[in-house]
């Protein structure tokens, strides 16, 4: 951990909140590292939950927290959003994935429905949730797979997941940490039965 005055900011990072006051002034609401994290378990990603909302527009008032979870999900809530920070071992620590491991995985974060990674998918960890999704590269390197073809993304890269088929594999030497602002979506065209 590293100390920054007389807070204590872990490798995760702070999740700063503000609100309001009583007089509507702006205040710092709480200051603390993300409350809510899961791994994935021994070939996913860890996650560290920020913030969610439960509506768009989001609702702005004066003190109220995050809306309540029981657990943490995949996807966004409907009609609404979510951040979130995932760190990528890499794929010679987690080492490999089978579809059933995969698929228990993303059952315990509610996200077995987008799983599509049986068969003979390009990876074992493939999914497909109905949102758009921008994923900010904040440290390392990580190759984007999607149906027909993959590509590296590298710190500073941002990648605009549109609904589309995907899995992320870290094939460096060194975590790969991504920031994701997940937005509740709705396939058309047909999409969704793709």
């Amino acid at each position: 951990m590293l100390a920054i005055g007389s807070q204590v900011e872990t490798r995760t990072g702070r999740r700063i909140v503000t609100g309001h006051d009583a007089q509507g002034h702006s205040i710092i609401q709480s200051d603390t590292p993300p409350q809510r994290t899961e791994s994935m378990g021994p070939h996913g990603p860890h996650l560290y939950e920020i913030w969610n909302t439960r509506e768009t527009p989001a609702r702005i008032d004066r003190r109220s927290g995050e809306p309540p979870e029981a657990k943490l999900t995949l996807a966004p809530p409907s009609g609404g959003t979510r951040i979130r920070v995932c760190d990528f071992e890499p794929d010679s620590v987690v080492g490999g994935v089978d579809p059933k491991a995969a698929l228990e995985q993303f059952e315990r974060i509610g996200g077995g429905h987008a799983f599509t990674g049986s068969g003979e998918p390009r990876h074992a960890l493939m999914h497909r949730t109905e949102s758009s999704d921008y994923g900010i590269v904040l440290e390392g390197e990580i190759t984007l797979i999607v149906d027909e073809g993959e590509t590296v993304v590298r710190a500073g890269d941002i990648v605009v997941q549109r609904g589309t088929n995907h899995a992320w594999a870290n094939r460096s030497d060194a975590t790969c940490r991504v920031a994701f602002v997940l937005i509740d979506g709705a396939f058309e065209d047909g999409l969704g039965s793709t």
